[in-house]
């Protein structure tokens, strides 16, 4: 069974940390469901464990935060709903990269929900969406911008942080870091795109579209 939460507000990072790991190891003892926890938090970048120094180009901007998950730096902050992933990957085939394909493949059934056709691209972690509108990049690489990022951690085998999706966040915050370290695209968001939606549509489509991936 999993057990879905939500916090209204702006959730301080640390506490969520903290929240998170109380929770994954109730989950390996076997005492608390399996949980998914949708949250927003104050502008903030995090690093994950492949985090390089030079993409972090606007250090004093916002708060930085070690997560400790997979992955390079991200930004968070109101208008973006995070959805923390408390599952047990041990009895859900103990295959990570299968995992956070699942997590892309829910992601991208979420947005079409709002008749946005979500990518994934090798190599490259998170959701991104094709910008034929918008010139190409100067190699001649068609533009895409990520609407989604994914960064997890496993401990005892049940996995934590997760997914965070643009609904409608303040584009120029993410200009401090190279977002996910991957340079040139952009990033977007579901009403950067010209869609009226707002975090509480966001949260339906992700309930919606759960059992549909995750069973």
């Amino acid at each position: 069974m999993v057990t879905w939460l939500r916090s209204d507000g702006l959730t301080d990072y640390e506490i969520a940390l903290a929240e998170m790991e109380a929770r994954v190891a109730a989950i390996a003892a076997g005492q608390a469901d399996e949980a998914i926890w949708l949250l927003e938090h104050p502008p903030l970048y995090t690093a994950g464990t492949s985090a390089k120094p030079e993409d972090l180009t606007e250090p004093n901007r916002f708060p930085v935060f070690e997560a400790r998950r997979g992955g390079q730096y991200t930004y968070h902050g109101p208008g973006q709903r995070v959805a923390y992933v408390m599952l047990n990957v041990g009895q859900r085939g103990r295959d990570v990269r299968c995992f956070v394909r699942d997590l892309e493949a829910w992601v991208i059934a979420a947005l079409a929900e709002f008749n946005v056709t979500g990518e994934v691209r090798a190599g490259r972690v998170g959701v991104w969406v094709p910008r034929p509108e918008k010139p190409a990049l100067p190699d001649g690489t068609p533009r895409e911008d990520k609407i989604a990022a994914i960064g997890i951690r496993l401990r005892r085998w049940i996995s934590f942080h997760g997914v965070s999706i643009n609904v409608d966040p303040d584009l120029s915050h993410f200009d401090g870091i190279v977002p996910c370290g991957i340079k040139g695209h952009g990033v977007t968001s579901l009403v950067d795109l010209g869609l009226p939606v707002t975090i509480e549509d966001v949260d339906v489509a992700l309930k919606k579209t759960f059992g549909t991936v995750f069973g």
